[in-house]
C-alpha cells in the first residue's frame, strides 16, 4: 500500500469501525470487495483502492462525474475585478490566494520559529564510486524555549568531485533512516547510498549536485506528534490554534531552512535550486516552492490531494479523506463534504509557483492520486503563466502514457505504472537542463 494511501486508510478506519451494511449504505461502490489484510479498504478488479471517509463518502474513479464544481480563477481578484496586468498579480492577487491557502488549508509559519545553526558532521571525498564529495551537515534548532521538543533539520548531498565552481542542485524530500513517522533527533542515522542509475548518479552526469532533507528530524508525520517537532516546539506543547501550521508546511519551513545553509556553501550555486519530491513529499515540495520563491524549479511526483489534484474533483483521493490529517491546518478540517466552499484550490497553488518552472507527473496505475486531476490543474494554471511572459501546458488533452509535455514552463508526464517518480526522472532532468546551468554554460534564470 502507497503512502498516499495510508492516512485515508487510517481515517477510515476510525468513521467506519462499524460499517453500514450494502443495503443501509446506498453509495457503496458495486463491485468492490474488502481487502483481507487492510481493514476498511476495499478494491475492484482493476486493483484500485476504494476506502469510506471520515464523513461517509466513498471513494470514486468516474471521471465523467468528477468535476463538481469549477475551479476558482487565479486571474480574477476577490472583488471580482479581473487581473489584466503583473503588477496587479504581483501586489494583490497573489497576497490574496496565499492568505486563503495560509488561513484555510496548510496553515501559517509562526513569525518566531526559532534559530538554527549549522554543522557539517561528515565529508567523504570519494563518495558515488569516487566522482562525489559527500557531506552530511545537520541544522541544530534552538529549544531553549521548549526542551521537551528537540527537532533537527539533516541534510546529505553529493557534488561532483570535478566541480570547478557552485554547481545547481536538486534536493529530494525523504522520510529519512528513522522511517514513516520515527521520532528523530541529535546526531542523524546513515543514509545508505543511492544505488547506480538513481536520481544521484543522473544529477552527477549532468555535472549538477543531488541532496537530502528528511522530514522526520523536523516534525513528525503522525498527528501525536504536534506537541513535539518544530510544531510542538513554537506552541510549546500547546494545542494548535485553527490556522496553525500543519506538517506540510513545517516540513516545507524546513526546506527553506535548508536553502539558508546553502546560500553559505560554496559548493553549491544557491540560485539555481530545484526541490523534488514524491507523494506527501510531493505536496511538500510544491507548497515549499509555492511558499519560497528562492527554489528555481520543483517537481511534484504524484501529490494527490493537498498537492497538485483538484480539491474539487471527487476522484481518487478527496479532502474528504485528509481534512483532519496532521499535514493541514485544523481550519481545514470544515472543508470536509464542503469542498467547494473551499476558497483556493490546486491550480492557484501550481499558480504561485509562477513564473518558474514547474514539473509534474502520474500514473497510469496510480489513479488514488487522480493525474488527470493534476493534468486539468496544470492547464487551469496556465494564464498566470502567459501573463507573466512564460509558456503554459501547451495543450488541453492528457497526454498519452509515456508522453511528456514540455514546450513550455510548466510540464507534465503520464508514465505508464504506478506510483512512482522514477520513469520520470529523466525527462524531469532534460526539462531543467533548459532552466538550471550546466557547467560552463549559461543560465536562463536570473
Amino acid at each position: 500500500m502507497t503512502w498516499l494511501l495510508l492516512f485515508a486508510v487510517f481515517w477510515a478506519s476510525i468513521a467506519a469501525a462499524q460499517l453500514p451494511s450494502p443495503a443501509e449504505d446506498t453509495n457503496r461502490p458495486a463491485g468492490i470487495t474488502q481487502n483481507p489484510t487492510r481493514p476498511n479498504s476495499w478494491s475492484d478488479a482493476q486493483g484500485r483502492n476504494y476506502v469510506r471517509s471520515g464523513v461517509g463518502t466513498w471513494t470514486s474513479y468516474d471521471d465523467a462525474k468528477a468535476s463538481l464544481y469549477p475551479l476558482p480563477d487565479p486571474l480574477v481578484l476577490k472583488n471580482g475585478q479581473p487581473v489584466k496586468d503583473a503588477k496587479t498579480l504581483w501586489n494583490q492577487r497573489r497576497p490574496e490566494i496565499l492568505e486563503d491557502f495560509r488561513a484555510e488549508m496548510y496553515g501559517r509559519i509562526p513569525e518566531n520559529t526559532p534559530k538554527v545553526t549549522w554543522e557539517v558532521t561528515a565529508t567523504d571525498t570519494n563518495a558515488a564510486g569516487g566522482t562525489a564529495i559527500k557531506k552530511i551537515v545537520v541544522g541544530h534548532i534552538d529549544n531553549s524555549r521548549y526542551p521537551a521538543a528537540s527537532p533537527g533539520i539533516h541534510l546529505t548531498f553529493y557534488t561532483p568531485s570535478n566541480a570547478k565552481e557552485p554547481v545547481p542542485m536538486i534536493v529530494v524530500v525523504v522520510a529519512g533512516p528513522g522511517g514513516y513517522g520515527a521520532p528523530r533527533g541529535g546526531a542523524p542515522a546513515t543514509q545508505s547510498e543511492p544505488p547506480p542509475g538513481s536520481p544521484l548518479y543522473q544529477l552527477l552526469a549532468i555535472g549538477w549536485g543531488y541532496g537530502t532533507m528528511e522530514v522526520g528530524p523536523i516534525q513528525n508525520d503522525y498527528s501525536g506528534g504536534l506537541t513535539s517537532g518544530i510544531i510542538g516546539l513554537v506552541s510549546e506543547g500547546k494545542p494548535r490554534k485553527p490556522d496553525d501550521w500543519g506538517v506540510l508546511t513545517a516540513w516545507s519551513w524546513g526546506l527553506s531552512r535548508a536553502l539558508d545553509y546553502f546560500e553559505t556553501d560554496k559548493s553549491v550555486d544557491a540560485k539555481q535550486m530545484g526541490v523534488e519530491g514524491h507523494s506527501r513529499y510531493g505536496k511538500t515540495a510544491l507548497l515549499a516552492a509555492a511558499l519560497d520563491s528562492r527554489w528555481a524549479i520543483v517537481f511534484a511526483s504524484c501529490s494527490g490531494e493537498g498537492g497538485a489534484k483538484p480539491s474539487r474533483r471527487n476522484f481518487g483521493e478527496t479532502v474528504d479523506n485528509v481534512a483532519n490529517s496532521h499535514w493541514f491546518a485544523p481550519s481545514f478540517h470544515k472543508y470536509a463534504g464542503h469542498w467547494n466552499d473551499l476558497p483556493v484550490d490546486s491550480d492557484e497553488l501550481i499558480a504561485l509557483v509562477a513564473p518558474r518552472p514547474i514539473f509534474l507527473n502520474g500514473g497510469t496505475g496510480d489513479q488514488w492520486a487522480d493525474p488527470h486531476g493534476a493534468f486539468l490543474a496544470a492547464v487551469a494554471a496556465g494564464p498566470v503563466y502567459q501573463l507573466l511572459g512564460k509558456k503554459d501546458l501547451g495543450s488541453t488533452e492528457m497526454p498519452a502514457p509515456d508522453t511528456a509535455l514540455t514546450s513550455g514552463e510548466i510540464a507534465f508526464r503520464y508514465h505508464a505504472g504506478g506510483h512512482t517518480d522514477v520513469p520520470d526522472w529523466p525527462t524531469f532532468l532534460q526539462f531543467a537542463q533548459r532552466y538550471l546551468r550546466t557547467p560552463g554554460g549559461p543560465s536562463t534564470l536570473h
